[in-house]
């Protein structure tokens, strides 16, 4: 049988040697590898794509509207008739809301209490003890210590600055005073002056010293 001639390359117009066969070989391996890589970065980078669409479905959600504000008012009316001291519902801008409202005892002491959420969404608690005592003030106040005291609007507020504490809370800051047969105390995280209008908008319910 005559041996089968060698294929002619078109490119060469003869056949390859056996270094030329070699080195096509080592090349379509090469190209081969590198669209390989490619490839894989492709899928891997869809697949990262993937991923960070579903983190994004998953964990981002658009921020909940604020809650409407409770008709504190109302619910002061309603619950004076347990009350023989006015309670406090102090009229307020729409930028303020109330988020709880309640008449209930506390430390066994009948207690108004509020939760404002202020402007700056930080937060103000108003509470009122009816005959209340230092066991009381010292509960509503998380055994705070007196800082100082500022008048406002012709009430001296006693002051409990908690600020620079490591984890004041709620507590951050806390002012007391006294009403006829009321004790006042506010406590929450909101700036000197929020806490300044709501004692602003709380004095015109309160006995002249």
């Amino acid at each position: 049988m005559t041996p089968k001639e060698p294929a002619i390359v078109a490119e060469l117009g003869r056949p390859e040697t056996a270094d030329e066969t070699a080195q096509r070989k080592a090349e379509n391996s090469r190209k081969h590898r590198a669209n390989q890589t490619a490839l894989n970065l492709v899928g891997a980078t869809v697949a990262s794509l993937a991923i960070v669409a579903f983190l994004i479905i998953v964990v981002v959600r658009p921020t909940p509207a604020p809650a409407e504000s409770i008709d504190y008012i109302t619910i002061a009316s309603q619950a004076q008739v347990n009350s023989d001291q006015p309670l406090l519902a102090p009229v307020l801008p729409d930028t303020w809301a109330a988020n709880d409202a309640r008449f209930e005892s506390r430390s066994q002491v009948p207690t108004w209490y509020i939760g404002f959420v202020t402007p700056k969404t930080q937060f103000i608690a108003l509470n009122q003890g009816i005959g209340a005592n230092p066991t009381w003030q010292a509960a509503v106040l998380d055994n705070a210590t007196e800082t100082g005291s500022v008048t406002i609007e012709g009430v001296t507020w006693t002051v409990f600055d908690q600020r620079d504490s490591a984890s004041p809370g709620n507590f951050a800051y806390s002012m007391a005073t006294t009403s006829g047969d009321s004790t006042i105390v506010l406590h929450g995280t909101a700036s000197d002056s929020e806490f300044e209008a709501l004692a602003t908008a709380i004095s015109p319910e309160l006995d002249a010293p």
